[in-house]
């Protein structure tokens, strides 16, 4: 570990200083230097050099003191509602967690529908559907609803080797399913709505990706149940659970008060588009008078710690490599040096084109936010002469690398749950199930290709 990040730092250096050093024609020696830092941060990233937060933090630093950009062009995701969407998808993740909200709806849909392994895999993309309107990050959401998975294993006494088969799926699951809402996953969704350049309603954003994500998470679900059977037949003991959600008591206030303002703001996201605020701004307030007397009480002190900084930074990096990219002319450069001369006409081809350059992108940098931050600048200025929606080749792009995952170190919805203490399953489970998902990015791109067009999208 300690010589693959050396490996990185010293490639990255060298790297950045070649780019530098090269005379690339038609682009301005602003562009050179973006390039160079770019690709450096990009490597550190990919090396894990240093923890992300860090390598973003100098990439930051770096545009700022090498006068790149402004900083209001290198720091423009804080000037809007991104980043603010973000912080309060953690401080309401945080609130449903600590009240115990999010175990109690766990156990009692357990108590109701599962009963068999199947019941067990199909419960866990339900429920990761049912969170995600409550929880909008998929982290959250994968543990509170792993931590009730760990006592139905430990009460059917289920083997390791099916242990690690229901962990995976928890954190496999929350892949498609976090895309189907906006706030499905506040960070990478938000993400896409920013990089497209485009304002999308919390239910333009349902319209759009709803069904596409649904398709997705239903293959991926049928996947998981042919590939990673059960070792022997499970009986669900279903007393032990019930013993668990006696334990929590009746419903608590805290509780109950954490329901009413997730019923806010499910609301007010649900009418994005009647009263024009932005959701961002929204999620933000909603987490702010959750912590108020009276009017709150949910939310304490100590769970602004639970919003992770590394994260935000990471997020800021990544944002700014498309705005710095775009003012320094480095964008416009990575489109005509290295997309197709031409763009094809047929929406089928296309399609398919910038599922493969994303694929591509992806598999080298192993992480979606850098590549929509790389990707989706040049693929616009690519597809621009076709007078296409913006919002379709981003969503193209973001359909692709969202769904596509080799390595644990591509998703990192499927990182985080790795290891015995986290969802009990290694490389070899994500690697099973990330080789046929490549062929499902090419059904969903396909499928979002006439459905948009359908609706007058595309």
């Amino acid at each position: 570990m300690k010589n693959k990040r050396l490996v990185g730092l010293i490639t990255g250096i060298m790297v950045a200083v070649t780019i530098y050093l090269l005379p690339l024609s038609g682009l301005s020696d602003k562009g050179k230097i973006c390039l160079a830092l770019t690709v450096m941060t990009v490597l550190f990233w990919a090396f894990q050099t240093v923890q992300s937060g860090y390598s973003s933090g100098l990439y930051l630093a770096l545009l700022v003191i090498f006068k790149v950009a402004e900083p209001t062009v290198v720091f423009s995701s804080w000037l809007g509602s991104t980043m603010y969407l973000v912080i309060g998808a953690y401080l309401m993740a945080s609130a449903v967690k600590s009240s115990g909200l999010g175990e109690r709806i766990a156990y009692n849909f357990i108590i109701r529908f599962v009963n068999t392994y199947k019941s067990i895999i199909i419960s866990i993309f339900a429920l990761t559907f049912i969170l995600s309107l409550l929880i909008p990050h998929p982290w959250p959401r994968a543990f509170i609803i792993m931590s009730v998975m760990s006592v139905v294993i430990g009460s059917a006494n289920i083997p390791k080797v099916d242990a690690a088969k229901i962990g995976f799926s928890v954190f496999a699951a929350a892949v498609p399913v976090s895309m189907i809402f906006l706030t499905g996953d506040s960070l990478i969704n938000s993400m896409a709505v920013s990089a497209s350049g485009r304002e999308i309603s919390w239910m333009q954003w349902l319209i759009y990706m709803g069904p596409p994500a649904l398709v997705v998470s239903i293959i991926t679900c049928f996947l998981i149940l042919i590939l990673f059977k059960p070792s022997k037949e499970i009986k669900i003991n279903k007393e032990e659970i019930k013993e668990k959600l006696r334990l929590l008591g009746p419903l608590t206030n805290k509780e109950k008060r954490t329901l009413i303002w997730l019923g806010a703001a499910i609301t007010l996201w649900l009418t994005d588009s009647v009263h024009g605020i932005d959701i961002g701004w929204i999620t933000l307030f909603i987490a702010m008078l959750m912590s108020f007397p009276v009017l709150g009480e949910v939310l304490e002190p100590k769970q602004w710690a639970d919003i992770p900084l590394n994260v935000l930074m990471f997020v800021t990096a990544a944002t700014a490599i498309g705005k710095v990219g775009g003012v320094t002319g480095m964008n416009d450069w990575v489109a005509q040096t290295i997309l197709p001369s031409s763009v094809p006409s047929n929406p089928f081809a296309l399609a398919i084109i910038i599922a493969v350059i994303s694929m591509g992108i992806h598999m080298v940098l192993g992480s979606v936010i850098a590549v929509m931050g790389i990707a989706v600048p040049a693929l616009l200025i690519f597809t621009e002469s076709m007078n296409i929606n913006p919002v379709v080749t981003t969503l193209f792009v973001y359909s692709s690398i969202g769904v596509h995952y080799i390595l644990p170190f591509h998703h990192l919805d499927v990182l985080v749950g790795m290891g015995e203490e986290n969802g009990m399953y290694s490389q070899k489970e994500v690697t099973r199930l990330g080789i046929p998902l490549t062929v499902v990015v090419f059904i969903i791109v396909l499928f979002e290709a006439v459905y948009w067009k359908a609706l007058g999208l595309f």
